[in-house]
C-alpha cells in the first residue's frame, strides 16, 4: 500500500484553508493556458469567466488530495479500522483499490482498478471532491447561520 498526493485535511476548516491557499495557483494556471492558446485580451475576457477559474480551482484542489492505493485486502483492513459509510465504484473482481477518507468525514470514497492506477486515482479524486468537499468548501464558516425565517441563530 502507498499514498499518492499532498493534501490530507484533518478538519473542514483545514480543507477550506488549503482550498483558499490554492486560489492564486488556479488563476495562474488559467492565465498560462490562455496564453498558450494565444487568446488576445478580448477573447480572454469573453472566454475566461469566473466559472472557468472556479473549475480550475476545484480541479487543482482535487488533484492534490492524498489517496491510498492498495489491494482489496488492505482496503478491507482500513475500512475495518475506520468505520463509516463506504462509497465504492468499480468492480470487486479486480485487484487494486484507491481510496480517500478524511478524518472529519464518516465516509470512505473508493474505486477499483486493474491496470490503470493513474486513471483510477484521478477518478477517485474527482469523486472525493464532489462527495466529501464540495459542500464544505462552498460554505462560508464566517457567515452567521440563519433559521428558516432568515433570523440569525440565537435571535428571538
Amino acid at each position: 500500500m502507498h499514498t499518492e498526493g499532498l493534501l490530507a485535511p484533518e478538519t473542514p476548516a483545514d480543507a477550506r484553508d488549503h482550498y483558499d491557499a490554492l486560489a492564486s495557483t488556479a488563476g495562474v494556471v488559467v492565465r498560462e493556458v490562455a496564453r498558450a492558446m494565444d487568446l488576445d485580451g478580448d477573447e480572454y475576457d469573453r472566454r475566461v469567466t469566473d466559472d472557468v477559474i472556479e473549475t480550475a480551482h476545484d480541479a487543482v484542489f482535487a488533484s492534490l488530495l492524498a489517496v491510498r492505493v492498495g489491494t482489496h485486502e488492505e482496503f478491507d483492513s482500513f475500512c475495518d479500522g475506520h468505520g463509516g459509510e463506504v462509497l465504492q465504484t468499480g468492480s470487486e473482481h479486480v485487484e487494486g483499490v484507491v481510496w480517500h477518507a478524511p478524518p472529519f468525514a464518516e465516509t470512505i470514497v473508493a474505486t477499483t482498478f486493474q491496470d490503470a492506477e493513474a486513471a483510477a486515482i484521478g477518478t477517485l479524486r474527482r469523486q472525493a471532491y464532489g462527495r466529501l468537499y464540495r459542500d464544505i468548501l462552498e460554505t462560508d464558516e464566517t457567515e452567521p447561520q440563519t433559521d428558516e425565517h432568515g433570523d440569525h441563530s440565537g435571535a428571538t
